[in-house]
């Protein structure tokens, strides 16, 4: 298992950006533990409807804040107040912004030294999404959304929970710039394909014939910061969006999710619609099944053997190094990187008639 310090990404362990921590309805369970980021965190709903995500010790005894099913105080489902959450052993109860804002036996006033770290949380297309950065800052980007996803025609997905996946992102990444295992690993050998890079977005432009779907698939996917890809993607009639998430979990550690925002023929779409979803997004994850078995039986590729016709993974590593970097050294990388590359032997993406970047939020 490799670690951020051995592909030298940085000062920081984990990257910068916006994650995945759980799907939206998995809070309609109650408040839940989770760990990211190489720490143990507590994940709950409160009463507004806002996700909060706080680290998960209670100052006073060190007491978990959402790991307990035991206690009455969850038994009798008292915990939350509000967007508060009371500590199951004392009932200290911590506010969405971390700090101590009751303790039953104490009329206060509060000790500051008991806040503890609340994160930045929305939920945005079904998923909860925190904003992690190692060094406090508030997000420098919001989290992706589609439009699509509130256009009644377009049948939204639910995850599929893939867990944990002990590699480090860094190689989830590579495939950004990977021209050359789609026609070995997804049986989709490119005839055209380029990537550009925008300040915190990669974009992959590619497409040929898909063995898989039968016909031929034209993609636009890009990574909005480090941890969420969507992909465009048209091929015969269908019309689709897929989503791939990893969230570092532990240094070498992630966990993944994935998913397929699909168009109906019908508007609003109907039950022959919700059906062709469900097919895209199996048939899709089947597809990236294939990836996700590659990485769990390969050694870190600490260093690529770089061919030039391979793709342009050295650029694509110092775009993703950005998230790891201070941000001074993050503007650097960006101004050094941005801009459109091309792959030796390949088409351009405007010469094969590539045209589905329309409407396209980056």
């Amino acid at each position: 298992m490799a670690t951020a310090a051995d592909y030298n990404l940085g000062p920081n362990t984990f990257p910068r950006g916006w994650f995945i921590v759980a799907e939206s309805t998995e809070l309609d369970k109650g408040p839940m533990a989770v760990r990211f980021f190489g720490r143990d965190l507590a994940l709950y709903r409160g009463e507004s409807g806002k996700p909060v995500l706080l680290d998960a010790y209670c100052a006073h005894m060190g007491t978990h804040l959402t790991a307990s099913t035991s206690a009455m105080i969850v038994k009798n489902g008292e915990q939350i107040e509000g967007d508060s959450i009371r500590c199951p052993y004392h009932g200290w109860r911590y506010s969405c912004e971390g700090d101590v804002d009751d303790i039953p036996y104490s009329d206060g006033p509060y000790p500051k030294s008991a806040s503890i770290r609340s994160y930045p949380v929305v939920d945005s297309m079904g998923c909860v999404m925190a904003w992690f950065d190692p060094d406090g800052r508030e997000p420098e980007y919001e989290a992706p959304f589609l439009k699509q996803w509130d256009d009644p025609q377009w049948v939204r997905w639910e995850l599929d929970h893939l867990g944990e996946l002990a590699i480090h992102p860094q190689e989830i990444l590579d495939n950004m710039s990977d021209v050359r295992h789609l026609g070995p690993t997804h049986g989709q050998p490119c005839e055209y394909f380029s990537n550009e890079f925008r300040d915190h977005i990669i974009i992959q432009r590619q497409g040929g014939e898909m063995q898989l779907y039968n016909a031929k698939l034209q993609t636009t996917t890009w990574y909005t910061g480090p941890g969420v890809l969507l992909s465009k993607q048209i091929f015969g009639e269908a019309e689709m969006f897929e989503l791939i998430a990893n969230t570092p979990v532990d240094d070498g550690v992630v966990k993944c999710w994935h998913a397929v925002l699909y168009k109906g023929q019908q508007n609003p779409a109907n039950h022959g619609d919700k059906a062709a979803q469900i097919q895209a997004q199996a048939g899709a994850l089947e597809a990236f099944a294939a990836d996700f078995n590659v990485w769990k039986h390969k050694r870190p590729a600490i260093k690529v053997m770089q061919l030039k016709t391979d793709g342009p993974f050295r650029a694509g590593r110092k775009w993703y190094s950005q998230f790891y970097a201070t941000p001074e050294e993050a503007a650097k990388i960006r101004e050094e990187v941005n801009g459109v590359l091309l792959t030796e032997g390949m088409t351009k993406p405007e010469d094969a008639g590539h045209n589905i970047d329309n409407d396209l939020p980056f």
